[in-house]
């Protein structure tokens, strides 16, 4: 899947955001290792901690389908780029490695690529 078809479908996800706090919307789209796509998108709760973000729901559906590989994430925001916060990349730190690639677009609509590595060095992890 090419890093814009993936930005499509993280664009799609973030249309079902539930964000009547922050009316700030995040769309998810991960590719897993066997070409499966699982997106997600925020999701809000008067009780902030309570909150899911996009990318969280997207790899926990995945891994609930039994999914732990995974090849690239996407991510799209109300503003972009729109980088994951610090509990979603520990997250992705626990099911892929430095390299991992983080497909995001920028406020003019380039494709941006960057790494976990990048945005999460030396991640605490077994």
């Amino acid at each position: 899947m090419t890093n814009q078809e993936l930005i499509a479908l993280a664009e799609e996800a973030m249309e079902y955001a539930y964000s009547p706090y922050s009316n700030f919307k995040v769309g998810a789209a991960i590719e897993t290792e066997s070409g499966k796509v699982y997106t997600g998108c925020n999701i809000e709760n008067a009780s902030f901690g309570a909150t899911n973000c996009a990318e969280r729901t997207a790899i926990f559906k995945a891994v609930s389908e039994g999914e732990t590989k995974f090849k690239k994430i996407a991510i799209v925001g109300s503003q972009n780029p729109c980088y994951p916060c610090g509990i979603c990349r520990q997250v992705m730190s626990e099911f892929t490695n430095s390299f991992f690639p983080i497909i995001l677009k920028d406020e003019d609509d380039n494709i941006l690529s960057t790494t976990l590595e990048d945005l999460l060095p030396h991640s605490f992890n077994l």
